[in-house]
């Protein structure tokens, strides 16, 4: 048996795990808005992703790690309420290892009246960062639909958005928003471009004893050297929250029959920010070849992912 695996669990959730121990679930019912990963756990187990905003009710969209994108062909994806909705069309692959797990699956974007706007391939690859944490890498494909263009207007909102777990907040924790080019806190990173960012802070679970125990831990956010506009203008904030944003000066389009990749990369891990640990992680997945879906020729599966997509 891999020591890695995902695997579809009840009420259209799937479940990743590092060494037979969930990490990270995704779920995709069409009740929700759009997809999501949640939990999202760090070295000690707990969690460093939450679900809402600690302190608005109106932001019941900041679930946990997600996509989304506020101007889609004038359409909103960003907000709840609008009728618009992202749904999971197909899974394509499901690839446990000894190294990795993997998923592929395919996203629609509706909107007026159910029409597709935008199709989303998405593969999410769990891997364990060698020291308790683990690495969550991340490639989505936007596709043109009935040959239609798509136009992914200029806004600060989208396209992979992080809300960080309360106590790892500046506003609400003991946490702290750090980047690449080693500014600190919000007010001297919003806007400003950076290779990655980093939300660190406190996290307390239970031990052995059920007594607390408390650990700093967070999350490093990476935008890859490939992607639109990289290095990325970046929308932080000191509540909780961080996303690259390629739209946030200029809207981008896809002409019929061609694709639009952005790769992003997330380390879960123990201790503060660290500048020389997030740099290597950085080259190596500056240089690191990106993921392939295409049709398995294996019996009993329909797709195969392997690496191979600079």
């Amino acid at each position: 048996m891999a020591a890695h695996s995902v695997t579809p669990t009840a009420g259209h959730q799937a479940s990743f795990q590092l060494d037979h121990r969930e990490r990270m679930r995704w779920h995709f019912g069409a009740e929700y808005p759009r997809p999501f990963f949640f939990p999202f756990t760090g070295p000690s187990g707990g969690d460093l992703t939450r679900m809402g905003h600690p302190g608005a009710p109106n932001h019941d969209h900041h679930q946990s790690i997600w996509f989304a994108h506020k101007d889609v062909n004038g359409h909103d994806f960003w907000s709840d309420g609008t009728g618009n909705q992202i749904r999971q069309k197909q899974w394509l692959a499901y690839e446990d290892g000894d190294k990795q797990c993997i998923m592929a699956s395919l996203l629609g974007w509706y909107a007026d009246g159910d029409k597709e706007q935008v199709e989303q391939e998405l593969v999410a690859a769990l891997s364990p960062d060698g020291s308790g944490g683990q690495l969550l890498d991340l490639q989505i494909t936007f596709r043109t639909v009935n040959s239609q263009p798509v136009s992914f207007g200029m806004t600060n909102f989208g396209f992979l958005a992080v809300r960080v777990a309360k106590s790892i907040s500046v506003h609400f924790g003991d946490g702290e928003l750090t980047n690449s080019e080693e500014l600190v806190g919000e007010p001297a990173i919003f806007g400003q471009f950076a290779r990655w960012m980093d939300y660190s802070g406190s996290v307390t679970v239970l031990d052995e004893k059920g007594a607390p125990k408390t650990s700093t831990e967070g999350i490093t956010y990476f935008d890859h050297p490939s992607n639109h506009g990289s290095p990325a203008h970046w929308h932080v904030r000191s509540d909780g929250w961080m996303g690259a944003a390629p739209c946030m000066h200029a809207a981008l389009g896809i002409d019929p029959g061609k694709t639009l990749t952005f790769r992003y990369l997330l380390h879960a891990h123990g201790g503060d920010a660290n500048i020389e640990r997030s740099d290597a992680l950085y080259q190596s997945f500056a240089t690191s070849p990106g993921y392939v879906v295409e049709q398995s020729k294996r019996k009993h599966r329909s797709w195969d992912v392997r690496r191979g997509l600079q």
